[in-house]
């Protein structure tokens, strides 16, 4: 750790001024792929989006936005989007809506396929560098050195449980969860042999509080907490998360060149649905974009059934926590990001542009 004399004497831990990043995820961290893949995900219908970020499951900036801001970095440019208006020199986004972290789930771009995108990625890079071409027209992309300073971020793992949870029973999609986390760490491993040294991984956040699982959970006697979240779901996360944390303490064991930052995003976030009024929102439960209620509207769309509008868009998006009944909505988003980029839910307690430190 690199310790460094403060302006009033004190010490203070060296940022780590990562050149860039690389992230690895499901729609909770994607920021075009899928729109590129099956086609444009509609625009926030309330919201400008001049000026925003695009392609999002949401009305705006996600989780992985706010750490390029704190970092200083852009918006992370979707991998799979080679005709986007920015550049690669910052790093890559290989997070895609509906990814999981085993293959057979609800996409085919699960984790594994995503750790080869980076593996491509990097190898023509390098090859790019090594012509004799070698320094021209390269500033939208990586410098080589970039790939062992860069940091590397996880947010998946809520699509393993979810489709678990749908095609499968409770007690067969906790089983499950070892196998998981196995094809978890063998991704980790082969981007550590890749270079990668600085790891900051999200656990999965409380899907028993997701609109969409608390509409479609059965209503039985104890299966709902005062919030109105699925506990048996919430569970079977916070067991995914228990197990997650054990297997980032094997890994630091055997990457001794690693730094790891286990983030406990479940925590953030259920903070944020347990204090929702307080703290200026509406209720957790209620989101703001399509509808599960009497129809099924996706986001951006309305139908008329027997003269009601269904799917219309809230008019106050900046008060609900869900933006459509499975997504946060930037305003949570922003919330959620305070508490996770101060290092105040990682089990190290350090900051995210302090994460090269976390050995």
């Amino acid at each position: 750790m690199h310790i460094v004399d403060g302006n009033d004497g004190s010490l203070t831990v060296e940022k780590c001024n990562f050149p860039a990043v690389f992230n690895f995820g499901d729609s909770n961290s994607d920021t075009g792929a899928i729109s590129v893949a099956y086609g444009q995900i509609p625009p926030p219908p309330t919201e400008q989006t001049s000026g925003k970020p695009s392609g999002r499951f949401c009305n705006g900036r996600l989780i992985i936005d706010y750490i390029a801001l704190e970092l200083g970095l852009p918006y992370l440019r979707a991998y799979l989007d080679s005709l986007g208006p920015d550049t690669f020199n910052s790093g890559a986004n290989f997070a895609t809506g509906g990814s999981s972290i085993r293959k057979g789930g609800y996409s085919v771009f699960d984790l594994g396929v995503q750790v080869s995108q980076f593996r491509q990625f990097k190898s023509r890079i390098m090859g790019s560098y090594n012509s004799t071409d070698q320094l021209k027209g390269k500033a939208n992309l990586p410098k080589p050195e970039d790939f062992s300073k860069a940091l590397y971020t996880f947010d998946i793992g809520q699509n393993d449980i979810s489709f678990g949870l749908q095609h499968t029973s409770e007690r067969e999609t906790r089983a499950s969860i070892p196998n998981i986390l196995d094809k978890f760490s063998e991704a980790v491993q082969q981007l550590y042999n890749e270079g990668a040294r600085v790891f900051w991984v999200h656990n999965t956040g409380p899907v028993g509080c997701l609109p969409y699982s608390s509409i479609y959970y059965p209503k039985k006697s104890g299966n709902l907490d005062k919030n109105g979240c699925a506990i048996p779901m919430n569970e079977i996360a916070q067991e995914f998360n228990k197990q997650l944390k054990s297997k980032l303490v094997q890994l630091k064991a055997n990457l001794t060149h690693a730094a790891f930052t286990y983030v406990d995003a479940y925590s953030a976030k259920y903070k944020l649905i347990n204090s929702a009024k307080s703290q200026g929102f509406v209720d957790p439960l209620d989101f703001c974009c399509g509808s599960y209620y009497g129809v099924h509207v996706g986001c951006g769309e309305t139908v008329v059934v027997n003269g009601t509008v269904y799917g219309k868009p809230c008019a106050n998006p900046e008060a609900h926590i869900s933006w459509d009944g499975i997504h946060y909505s930037e305003a949570a988003n922003h919330w959620i990001a305070k508490y996770i980029l101060d290092g105040s839910m990682s089990d190290t307690s350090i900051p995210i542009n302090q994460a090269c430190h976390a050995l």
